[in-house]
């Protein structure tokens, strides 16, 4: 029965509604508005217009728009539906039909906030909303599901990853201080891997999940966590350093901290460790191909290198050229398509470059991410992690920039923690300037010091919650 921390202490569900019947107290989602259902209310009620047979043995397209009603969705569906594709808010619309096309897609789950693209059209359409209407007396028999989820980060048609329900819940089953949540929150979407992993793991552990809702302000989203007594808290550290700089981050009061999705460095853990002194501050690793892989709790960034003497957890790790390499039960089974993801042993290339330094690993960058500067290599996140240090830094982006001579030179743009710096005179900016520029003359080789530093009101950051990267 999943009543208790973590769902390894007991059987592991067939489907999510097996979790749901093994609730012994009721349970909430939460979205703009104060809209509400609670788990058991599921048991014997239903999303999806009372259709939810039609949809058996189908390949269904959950496009909604609402995190709510896909929340719903996905516990009808699983199970039920032959595989389920989550179409996350940011999927480009121009890539749509190639993505219904490959996933063999026959059937669309939809709400009322849907765009009517032309793609999203089926024979087969039923709409999703909160309120809960008679379920039928006859569902199909439970069959496994493939949840299927888009890769993100290319300019391309994504390519779709294969996981089911043993995949994704692989690391609930090992102890971590994410478990005992009361209730979580988390910044991410749910339609994204990082997201998926907090709802499941508030849904297998039997706590509420405060979500939010499109384009709401992140203040009034930071009200609501506090208002609901938010214990588990989980976001990107792009979304926590944007976090830190509204006051309403005051009135949290979590017992776990959890960031993912971007290197966690030493300066927002620091930072989250002097706003939440009394909470435990983690940062995980994980990828939508390799799955979750480790947790690091000792407040430190980078993690221990006798994470790689031996299988850790059911979780194996190597490093070749570089790069972390990973084998694991929480690894997807592949692409649509066929495309290989492991290796012949079973690893996952992440494409994550760590490099050691005594008796710790510590995240350098992507393979794909690096500036070429004279013909050495520069990754952003290293040069961004010395910039965050500074104590009048609140968070950075290098990039690279054309140049003559050396084919590239590193910049920074650079968001400050206080305002009357921002508008401080020139003088004093071009001081402050200076002073970055020595710590990272005192911290980097030269050719990764940077040419130039921009103050800037604010960074882009994607839906992702990961800080939009672009060359040039």
């Amino acid at each position: 029965m999943i009543r208790s921390d973590r769902i390894g202490s007991g059987p592991k569900p067939r489907t999510l509604r097996d979790a749901i019947a093994a609730a012994a107290q009721p349970r909430f989602f939460f979205d703009r508005g104060g809209a509400s259902v609670c788990f058991t209310e599921l048991g014997r009620g239903t999303s999806l217009d009372a259709r939810l047979p039609d949809l058996a043995g189908s390949a269904v397209l959950l496009a909604t728009a609402s995190q709510l009603t896909s929340a719903l969705a996905l516990i009808e569906l699983d199970g039920v539906a032959r595989r389920i594709l989550i179409l996350p808010p940011d999927a480009r619309a121009e890539h749509l039909a190639a993505v219904t096309d490959i996933a063999g897609i026959d059937a669309v789950v939809a709400d009322d906030g849907t765009p009517n693209h032309e793609a999203l059209q089926r024979s087969t359409r039923i709409t999703c909303a909160p309120a809960l209407a008679p379920m039928s007396d006859s569902l199909p028999p439970a069959m496994r599901t493939e949840w299927l989820l888009l890769t993100s980060g290319t300019t391309g048609v994504p390519k779709i990853v294969v996981h089911d329900l043993a995949s994704l819940t692989a690391a609930l089953h090992v102890p971590s201080p994410a478990d005992g949540a009361g209730v979580w929150g988390t910044f991410y979407d749910i339609r994204r891997y990082g997201g998926l992993q907090i709802y499941l793991r508030a849904l297998c552990g039997g706590a509420s999940l405060v979500l939010s809702s499109a384009g709401e302000p992140i203040a009034d989203h930071l009200l609501r966590l506090a208002a609901h007594g938010v214990t588990h808290l989980s976001g990107t550290p792009s979304q926590w350093r944007s976090a830190l700089m509204q006051p309403e981050t005051c009135g949290l009061a979590p017992r776990y901290v959890r960031l993912s999705g971007e290197i966690a460095d030493q300066a927002i853990l620091d930072g989250l460790r002097t706003v939440f002194p009394h909470a435990a501050i983690g940062h995980a690793y994980a990828s939508t191909e390799a799955g979750v892989a480790f947790d690091v709790n000792d407040g430190l960034a980078g993690f221990p290198a006798n994470y790689l003497d031996a299988e850790r957890n059911g979780v194996a790790m190597r490093i070749v050229d570089g790069s972390l390499r990973i084998r694991s039960g929480a690894v997807a089974s592949g692409y649509v398509g066929g495309a290989a993801l492991a290796d012949a042993s079973g690893f996952v290339d992440t494409g994550d470059i760590v490099e050691r330094r005594g008796e710790r690993f510590y995240f350098a960058g992507r393979k794909g991410g690096i500036i070429n500067v004279g013909g050495l290599k520069v990754h952003p996140e290293e040069i961004e992690a010395v910039i965050n240090r500074h104590p009048s830094v609140r968070m950075s982006l290098v990039r690279g920039r054309a140049n003559p001579v050396t084919g590239s030179v590193v910049v920074a743009d650079v968001v400050l923690k206080n305002e009357a710096e921002e508008a401080a005179s020139r003088p004093a900016q071009l001081a402050l300037k200076d002073d970055i520029l020595q710590l990272c003359r005192e911290a980097l080789p030269r050719h990764k010091v940077p040419a130039a530093i921009s103050f800037v009101a604010a960074l882009n950051v994607a839906a992702t919650g990961k800080l939009l990267r672009r060359q040039g």
